[in-house]
């Protein structure tokens, strides 16, 4: 340390302690995309890789022998204008819609009991709710053609009571869009229920003391307070349930028949039938990741609103 001209202090350790702290910010920065580089690396090789590679069959840039390759949008022509692939999507949709809608409305009151009863025991019961997830999905699905089968429990029941002919049972309970959305209302109900119980549990509770304060109802605190906060959970839950919905196809091919026959089922077996048609099922597949995508944006869309709103 020394003094200048004019009188002034010159510290000459301050070079000196400036360099490890701009060794230290270089460490830093380097460490933010090794830390990046394992995840975005798996996203690019095992999902970004495989849609290009779809996207290429579509186009007909790849191609199953003895197909000829070269760029083509004949398939896009084809799903655009033929109406029958259309047809069935729209099919797919209307399901998946019906099916989320309904689940998010039973799942609703369960998880608003389990979040805010002030039961000692709901992680005891939650644990219950997602129980059914310790046995195999395949197990669970084909226990339900024993209970809604023409020999199964329910038609067995009617005929024991008297109120159906055993040889007269209620045809329409398996292999049907009935029981394609049974099905996957039971199996997607504990996804729907825990993104609400997680958003209720978190809920403030003195903002309900408040609007009890200001003499609201329990309904209007539950229409002005609680159902508002709580929409984040019940989008999520309700994408939860759509997005896999859509696309399935082991569930219909399992209890669904020809009437549950649905979008994913095409796609399956445009890839693994006796004659497969990859360009037709890569465009099929294309096209729904690229729906669900604008469906999902425009539902975050909508909750950013909504949240925006109600601050």
């Amino acid at each position: 340390m020394g003094r200048g001209e004019g009188g002034l202090t010159l510290d000459a350790t301050a070079p000196e302690a400036a360099a490890p702290a701009r060794r230290r910010r270089r460490r830093f920065d380097l460490t933010t995309p090794a830390l990046l580089a394992p995840p975005v690396s798996w996203l690019a090789v095992f999902f970004l890789a495989p849609v290009v590679y779809v996207a290429l069959y579509s186009f007909n840039v790849l191609a199953l022998p003895p197909q000829a390759t070269g760029f083509s949008v004949s398939a896009w022509h084809a799903l655009i204008h033929g109406g029958v692939y259309l047809s069935l999507f729209w099919k797919s949709v209307q399901m998946s819609l019906l099916v989320s809608a309904l689940v998010v409305v039973v799942a609703y009151p369960l998880a608003y009991f389990l979040a805010l009863s002030g039961t000692p025991r709901k992680y005891i019961l939650l644990l219950l709710l997602i129980a059914p997830f310790l046995t195999s999905y395949l197990l669970r699905v084909l226990a339900w053609k024993v209970i809604l089968g023409d020999h199964g429990v329910i038609n067995t029941f009617l005929s024991w009571v008297g109120l159906r002919s055993a040889e007269h049972p209620l045809s329409f309970l398996l292999y049907s869009r009935f029981a394609v959305m049974l099905v996957l209302g039971y199996v997607w109900l504990p996804f729907v229920a825990l993104p609400i119980f997680v958003t209720l549990e978190s809920l403030d509770r003195k903002l309900l003391e408040a609007a009890s304060d200001l003499y609201a109802s329990r309904l209007q605190a539950f229409v002005r307070v609680t159902l508002p906060l709580s929409m984040s959970g019940v989008v999520a839950a309700f994408l939860f349930v759509f997005i896999p919905t859509v696309g399935e196809f082991v569930t219909p091919t399992l209890v669904g028949g020809t009437s549950g026959y649905m979008y994913g089922n095409q796609i399956h077996d445009l890839f693994n039938s006796g004659f497969p048609d990859w360009q037709i099922g890569a465009t099929l597949s294309l096209f729904l990741l690229g729906v669900v995508a604008a469906l999902t944006l425009v539902f975050i869309r909508f909750l950013r609103v909504g949240e925006a709103r109600a601050a």
